[in-house]
């Protein structure tokens, strides 16, 4: 099955460098280009990629408004963030507004790569250098009171949304538990399920916005 990837980005050596990287892949199209925000929303409702690379600083638009646009008619859409800073508002933000994950462009190819392909088979990517920078953002804003969905989680699957603010992977889960990957992603799903989220992202987000796992923020 082919990954269909929209690439938005204000400089066009810029996107025919990930053109030419990730057409290289068998399983990798990229149907569409858009040079700002406007052209982004317009191009991800017209070819409907699977995934959408998406820079943050654009003009017409930026890449946090264009993200809240196509997720606001299109909830099933998987936006990559790109940005050249870590160490700034637009990780915080771009997680807030929607976003699947967050990809620095001095990342390795290869790791782009996979990370277009893990989104696109329906997983959030937050390496654990943004789930630092997400922990420092929420430990200096107030907190709201967890959601009443919380009490209907199992004993289970509070490990597992614990484990998952931690920023663990799904094999890692599975490790610390004692439990197979295929258990994690069903406990995983009902998790979200549960709580009214679209992917493991929004569950790292809630999850320190609500102060819910104290253990989690001294990690």
């Amino acid at each position: 099955m082919t990954i269909r990837v929209l690439v938005a980005d204000d400089q066009s050596m810029v996107r025919a460098g990930f053109r030419m990287l990730l057409s290289g892949e068998e399983d990798i199209d990229v149907v569409a280009e858009a040079s700002n925000g406007l052209e982004a929303v317009e191009k991800a409702e017209r070819f409907h990629p699977d995934v959408i690379l998406m820079d943050i600083r654009m003009p017409e638009l930026d890449g946090l408004e264009a993200t809240r646009r196509i997720l606001a008619t299109d909830n099933g859409a998987r936006i990559l963030v790109l940005t050249t800073f870590n160490l700034d508002e637009y990780v915080y933000e771009a997680l807030r507004a929607g976003a699947s994950g967050f990809v620095l462009k001095d990342d390795p190819p290869e790791q782009l790569i996979a990370a277009v392909r893990t989104v696109a088979a329906g997983d959030a990517l937050l390496s654990p250098t943004v789930t630092k920078l997400v922990i420092k953002q929420f430990a200096r804003t107030p907190r709201p009171a967890p959601p009443k969905e919380l009490e209907e989680l199992s004993e289970r699957e509070r490990e597992v949304f614990r484990l998952i603010a931690r920023g663990l992977s799904n094999a890692e889960i599975g490790q610390e538990l004692y439990i197979s990957e295929t258990t994690v992603k069903t406990h995983i799903t009902h998790i979200l399920q549960k709580l009214g989220l679209r992917d493991r992202v929004q569950a790292v987000v809630l999850a320190y916005q609500t102060g819910v796992f104290d253990e989690a923020s001294a990690d």
